[in-house]
């Protein structure tokens, strides 16, 4: 499909042109990361767009869809949307259609949309200090990893929380048997009662010298590993 076309630096113009100042709409961050990925690798100027992720108003409108089959083939069979999954004109039309969809399911414009989604999908349910859990989409290439977050990210926690979901990891509150990855944070060492690592980070040192394969890493290469699995 690709073979012959131009490369981006002969289009990087004209993708400006549509995208500068104005919302993009793609499902999941995929696209956005993609982008931004390339137009660093060839030096180009990052294009000034607002990105709106059409999968995470998928989430906050439907309940059936918050944690799982949120996937743009799923949510278009729901609405009723015929289309050819993985033509990229297709998908992008998908993902138009989805959003407005949304936008009369749930009464919200474009504007509240731009902040609604960068809130909790249950703001009672993910109140501040409340345990977070995410089922991970069955379509990710992590699917099947167990994620658990400890210390302070820069990340919000629940943005970090979703990234992991959206890529196939489900998300847990605590370290067990079943946790595959521990991402670090920061830690505040007047919370850690004397001790130099949390008791999420000591028992997940426990669990790996008892021959538990679980991988303990930063946050920087918890973002790389979501970024390498949507690229």
């Amino acid at each position: 499909m690709v073979k012959g076309q131009p490369k981006l630096p002969d289009i990087a113009g004209t993708l400006k042109e549509y995208l500068e100042n104005r919302v993009s709409v793609c499902h999941t961050h995929f696209d956005r990361v993609a982008l931004a990925r390339a137009f660093s690798k060839y030096r180009l100027g990052q294009i000034s767009t607002l990105w709106l992720d059409s999968a995470r108003v998928v989430r906050r409108t439907w309940k059936d869809l918050a944690w799982q089959g949120y996937g743009l083939k799923n949510v278009c069979s729901k609405i009723g949307y015929e289309f050819k999954h993985h033509d990229a004109l297709e998908d992008a039309k998908a993902a138009g259609h989805v959003l407005l969809a949304a936008i009369q399911e749930s009464k919200l414009d474009l504007d509240a949309w731009m902040i609604r989604v960068n809130q909790p999908i249950d703001s009672h349910e993910l109140s501040h200090g409340s345990a977070i859990h995410r089922d991970g989409n069955p379509e990710g290439d992590l699917f099947g990893e167990v994620v658990v977050f400890t210390g302070e990210l820069e990340l919000p926690r629940n943005e970090a929380a979703d990234m992991a979901a959206s890529v196939g990891c489900q998300v847990a509150p605590g370290v067990t048997r079943k946790t595959t990855i521990l991402v670090v944070g920061d830690q505040d060492i007047s919370k850690l009662a004397g001790y130099g690592k949390s008791a999420k980070h000591r028992k997940a040192e426990s669990l790996v010298t008892e021959g538990y394969p679980i991988r303990i890493i930063s946050e920087a290469d918890f973002k790389a590993l979501v970024q390498s699995a949507v690229c």
